[in-house]
């Protein structure tokens, strides 16, 4: 988890700079200004990368906000993705499986960084509920018995391979922090830190969901899960609001 804040942290000096090289040309005793509202949509391109890195894995997720009021903004995800993993005890397999499915998360952000005048950076709180619809399928798998007489070194391979365990889905909350800044005149380059709570999750005692697909491992232990995502993202304008600049305080 310690590498999504490093991230965070490195994306930082970035929204610095974007402040600098997109200062409001406009005088110094100018009182008011057009802010831009208007729709943000992207995608993530750490399941991009993740995907042409690992034959094991396959992710797309779409990203958007759209700016209600200065600070408060509708923000959604939308994605897919598969994902093929072993479970093994002492570094012997037990299971292989497939996870496959998509998922949709709704919310908002509050900005909390106050912006220099006429930018349109963030750095961001929010929160999403979260609804996946996926399947497992059970590729393979071997069975422990006490019992060592047919096979002494190892487990007996089960019978019924490539089992699907479809109509599967799960739900959650998630809490977003995440930091926003425009590189170029409408690009964006964002990162965001997530953490799930699991609300509902529907499975069997047969083979239980053990990976949900947006919100990442399932554990007995505990009912969190923690994401992250590294967007890129093009602003499109719809109209504009007046915004009047604060006046100096007197010495």
């Amino acid at each position: 988890m310690s590498r999504y804040f490093i991230s965070l942290f490195l994306l930082l000096p970035m929204l610095v700079l974007g402040q600098e090289s997109n200062q409001n040309p406009a005088p110094q005793d100018s009182v008011q200004y057009k802010e831009q509202y208007g729709l943000r949509v992207g995608v993530d391109l750490s399941r991009l990368v993740l995907s042409f890195a690992d034959e094991d894995y396959t992710g797309l997720e779409l990203v958007g906000d759209y700016r209600l009021t200065d600070k408060l903004y509708l923000a959604a995800e939308l994605g897919n993705e598969e994902k093929t993993q072993t479970e093994d005890l002492g570094g012997t397999p037990l299971y292989n499986y497939t996870t496959s499915g998509s998922y949709i998360k709704l919310g908002v952000d509050l900005n909390t960084y106050q912006n220099w005048f006429g930018m349109d950076n963030l750095i961001s709180i929010g929160g999403r509920y979260s609804f996946a619809t996926f399947s497992q399928t059970l590729n393979e798998y071997q069975i422990f018995d006490s019992n060592r007489l047919f096979v002494p070194d190892g487990f007996l391979p089960g019978a019924l391979e490539g089992e699907e365990f479809s109509g599967r889905s799960a739900s959650w909350l998630e809490f977003v922090a995440g930091v926003k800044a425009e590189l170029f005149a409408n690009i964006y380059i964002g990162l965001s830190v997530r953490v799930g709570f699991l609300v509902t999750n529907d499975e069997s005692d047969r083979f239980p969901n053990l990976w949900i697909p947006g919100f990442n491992k399932v554990t007995d232990a505990s009912n969190f899960g923690v994401g992250y995502n590294y967007t890129i993202s093009y602003f499109i304008p719809l109209y504009k609001k007046t915004k009047r600049k604060k006046a100096e305080e007197p010495e």
